[in-house]
């Protein structure tokens, strides 16, 4: 579809699912390559990163972990700028590879907030690893490792991203028309 509505906005086509399966299996030969002979451990943020980690999961051929924590940045269309956990990490991290795995990496609020949190815990090292990345929108300092698709700062939906919960299941990637 070149255009759908979602509730009361209408959001045209951006990336196709042959875009977004290319990048996931290039961010996955990157990881197997280098974490050959190691077991690191993946910590997905939910949601929205469910649908990307289902994909990289299948691709990966790499002994790992996959943990989850749910965060919450956004209300609507715009990022509140706090973000707050609502279900967070239980495992031991100490001494180990972190892998962190998000949909989306805009203000860079979540990946900062996160990557604080667990430095407390002690792990060998961390990476960040999205899907997408909004270069225009990013505010830190923190190294993205793993990119799939740059994209402009506008709002999107689909492939695990929503606007107020829904569109979630789209298998392409749609940006809002404003």
């Amino acid at each position: 579809m070149e255009s759908i509505k979602i509730k009361d906005k209408l959001f045209k086509l951006s990336i196709t699912a042959e875009q977004i399966n290319s990048a996931v299996r290039d961010i996955a030969t990157k990881i197997n390559n280098e974490y050959e002979g190691k077991d690191p451990v993946f910590l997905v943020i939910l949601n929205g990163a469910f649908m990307f980690a289902s994909d990289l999961f299948k691709e990966l051929n790499i002994q790992c972990e996959v943990s989850f924590v749910k965060l919450a940045s956004y209300a609507g269309i715009k990022s509140t700028e706090v973000v707050k956990t609502i279900i967070g990490l239980n495992e031991d991290i100490r001494g180990k590879s972190i892998i962190i795995v998000e949909d989306i990496v805009d203000t860079g609020n979540t990946i900062e907030d996160i990557t604080e949190s667990l430095k407390k815990l002690c792990p060998e090292d961390v990476k960040i690893c999205t899907m997408l990345f909004k270069p225009e929108a990013y505010k830190k300092k923190i190294k993205i490792d793993y990119i799939g698709v740059e994209i402009p700062n506008d709002f999107i939906v689909g492939h695990g991203l929503d606007y107020d919960g829904f569109g979630r299941n789209l298998t392409d990637i749609y940006k809002i028309v404003e």
